[in-house]
């Protein structure tokens, strides 16, 4: 299982997130270019369709592979009231070869992306992961080199952490407690739901700009 939120930041304000992020997590960032590629089964399959994601990390100096499947969320009054998604997610290696053998099996290529940014992984009550990406299409099957942003001026923040049926509740109040410091700069919330940029966010950023960033919690 993991938890999630989402947010959108203007591009021109990244820089002032960086630092808020530097000064919160009290470590150094890491370079993020994955290429996404989302797939789905073919009809003949089952009858629910199947969908998975395989990421390749452009950053390493030997590309390396990873596939994703994200399940279902979790239901009921409980995961209503929490501002946070809770979902089944399963995520492993896999070899340069991944893409073929989907193929083989019947998956077609619904969609690809580029993501490039940021990110800072650390442990506040729980391991979180906060990624701070463009995502750009591709103008030719695979053509990562000529990737261009879907959202130009626009960056998605992502804050992630694991969790499971036994500690989600704590995984949950930790990343809310640790959103509530990025609130000046953009509002996260569950993902599919859209809230905009943050009206406070300008401000906020000069502030952070002038200042060079928050004391490490």
């Amino acid at each position: 299982m993991e938890c999630v939120v989402q947010g959108i930041i203007e591009t021109k304000h990244v820089e002032a997130l960086e630092i808020l992020l530097q000064g919160l997590c009290g470590v150094h960032r890491e370079s993020l270019r994955v290429h996404e590629l989302c797939l789905k089964s073919a009809p003949n399959l089952g009858l629910v369709s199947s969908e998975i994601r395989l990421l390749c990390d452009l950053e390493q100096p030997e590309p390396t592979w990873t596939v994703r499947h994200v399940g279902g969320a979790l239901r009921g009054a409980g995961a209503d009231q929490i501002s946070v998604l809770v979902r089944n997610m399963m995520e492993s290696k896999v070899s340069k070869n991944a893409l073929r053998l989907f193929y083989a099996l019947g998956y077609k290529l619904d969609h690809e992306l580029l993501r490039v940014g940021f990110t800072f992984q650390f442990h506040r009550g729980a391991q979180i992961t906060v990624t701070v990406s463009s995502v750009n299409k591709m103008l030719k099957l695979h053509s990562t080199d000529e990737a261009v942003p879907v959202t130009p001026g626009i960056q998605l923040v992502e804050v992630t952490a694991p969790a499971s049926s036994e500690n989600y509740t704590e995984v949950v109040a930790a990343m809310s407690s640790f959103c509530e410091y990025l609130a000046p700069l953009l509002h996260l919330s569950k993902p599919g739901v859209s809230t905009g940029v943050v009206p406070t966010a300008a401000a906020a950023a000069a502030s952070l700009m002038s200042d060079g960033g928050g004391t490490t919690l």
